[in-house]
């Protein structure tokens, strides 16, 4: 049996003013064939999964290149095509095959291109024919496509927000994969629009709940796998909102019933879902009142539009500026992306007390860059944050600190959103004894910070990012969603 995987992915933020291209991909993550670690990424845990499952199974899996760029504006078309081109020489190289085992996202967007999954995976059925097995991955913040779906005979999405079961669910899919190619299943793929979109964090309830539901049914009364397209706000393209998945082994007419009825119980709770968030001052207000009140561990405020992870720049300093004016003293920031001022800081050089204006620069919406008097305190050529068993890069990176304060910032050059703890503790900055750590991620972080935080609190702030799709002005997406209208599915009436 031979079965070949690759993985190509990015979100797409059609918003951002950062445009994407291959040096982004090459920037963040980028393995040729048989170069992936055995530690996998958000979007490739299948690659290294199905490396461990050929040894210990005997068949053999061809790997093709694995690439991730972390989440930004529009794919540059000649980045797309060459990337997509690469992975299908790879394939054809590789015929014949078995089965295709792809990792991607789910919500990139290229010039010229509004699906590019889509187009990816079509490229792979014309190449492998009508009766190979192609199965993927998904990211839930994704857009799920007619075209897509037609192309695959099976896939899953992660079912966690914050995603921490990307590799069980790459067990999930290759498992199922390998039960196909042994004829042990039929799987046929349903799937329900639920005509929405807003924040589905399974952290809390009542998502907390219903996922749990629904992994309880997977390998119950011939229902394989089921998943929720949370979908991406930020990603203006004609499939945007949010989705059921529902595979089957065989029972498309059961699947379709229950990919609807699940579809109409998770439309039933849209007002409920989002995590509760305040604005920059009352969220400020309530960290010095629970600071008070709680010395033993810090408060983390969630500057949650202003994530990397969702496409922008993070770079914004509203936050930390009210902060500084507010007299907070004993902060570490993760983190603030400035090139430029990471390569001041390694000039410099640690313990050199320097001006230096940070942040703000990628546009308007960030606003003003701050300028303060900061001692270096901390140099690195490869900085790195963990997030489960996956080592994500920060790039060359600084640790500054405020003059007359213990305001700490983590500089760095390669986006990324906060995953873990392990994004102070790895460049020398003592979180725990901070009043305040100020982390720009949408929710991300909560699995890795919510053990050591007193309180998190989801901050409002201003941003490039699109966060109200009531008033987002869509020019592809469909505007016949939640919230935009009342009752897109006429439930209530």
């Amino acid at each position: 049996m031979r079965i070949f995987t690759a993985s190509l992915a990015t979100e797409t933020n059609t918003f951002s003013p950062v445009p994407t291209d291959l040096a982004s991909f090459k920037a963040a993550f980028y393995a040729g064939p048989g170069e992936h670690p055995d530690t996998p990424t958000l979007c490739s845990s299948v690659v290294p999964i199905l490396r461990r499952r050929a040894r210990a199974e005997g068949f053999t899996a061809i790997e093709g290149t694995s690439c991730w760029a972390e989440p930004a504006g529009l794919i540059q078309r000649r980045t797309y095509e060459h990337l997509r081109d690469t992975i299908l020489a790879e394939l054809q190289a590789a015929m014949p095959v078995d089965g295709v085992v792809l990792g991607l996202h789910g919500a990139m967007v290229a010039q010229g291109y509004d699906d590019p999954e889509g187009d990816f995976l079509q490229r792979v059925r014309a190449i492998v024919g009508p009766e190979i097995l192609v199965a993927a991955e998904f990211d839930p913040h994704s857009h799920l496509t007619p075209l897509r779906v037609s192309q695959l005979n099976l896939m899953a999405a992660f079912v966690e927000f914050p995603h921490t079961d990307f590799e069980e669910r790459g067990e999930h899919v290759v498992d199922l994969a390998l039960r196909t190619l042994r004829g042990e299943i039929r799987p046929v793929i349903s799937t329900f629009d639920c005509r929405m979109i807003t924040i589905y964090p399974t952290s809390r309830e009542p998502m907390r709940s219903f996922v749990d539901r629904l992994k309880a049914m997977e390998g119950r009364n011939g229902v394989l796998s089921v998943s929720v397209i949370h979908g991406f706000m930020a990603g203006d393209v004609p499939e945007m909102g949010t989705r059921i998945v529902v595979v089957t082994d065989g029972a498309k007419a059961a699947g379709d019933e229950l990919a609807e009825t699940l579809g109409h119980e998770l439309y039933a709770l849209r007002r409920e879902t989002a995590m509760p968030m305040l604005d920059t001052e009352a969220a400020l207000s309530r960290a010095l009142e629970v600071r008070v009140a709680d010395t033993s561990k810090p408060v983390v405020v969630a500057d949650v539009w202003d994530n990397p992870g969702g496409g922008v720049a993070g770079d914004a300093t509203f936050i930390l500026r009210r902060m500084i004016e507010r007299g907070m003293t004993r902060v570490a920031v993760a983190t603030i992306w400035d090139p430029v001022a990471v390569s001041f800081c390694h000039a410099a050089g640690e313990g050199a007390e320097i001006e230096l204006r940070f942040g703000g620069k990628s546009s308007h919406h960030g606003g003003e860059p701050i300028d303060a008097r900061v001692t270096v305190m901390r140099v690195e050529e490869a900085g790195w944050q963990s997030f489960r068993n996956s080592r994500v890069t920060l790039g060359r990176a600084a640790v500054v600190r405020l003059a007359g304060t213990e305001i700490d910032v983590v500089l760095i050059t390669s986006r990324t959103q906060t995953y873990e703890p392990t994004i102070f503790s790895n460049l020398g900055v003592d979180f725990a004894h901070k009043d305040i750590l100020l982390v720009k991620s949408t929710n991300h972080f909560h699995a890795g910070f919510a053990p050591v935080a007193s309180e998190i609190l989801y901050v409002v702030a201003p941003t490039s990012y699109p966060n109200d799709p009531a008033t987002t002005p869509y020019r592809k997406a469909s505007h016949e969603l939640w919230p935009r209208v009342p009752d897109p599915l006429g439930l209530e009436g």
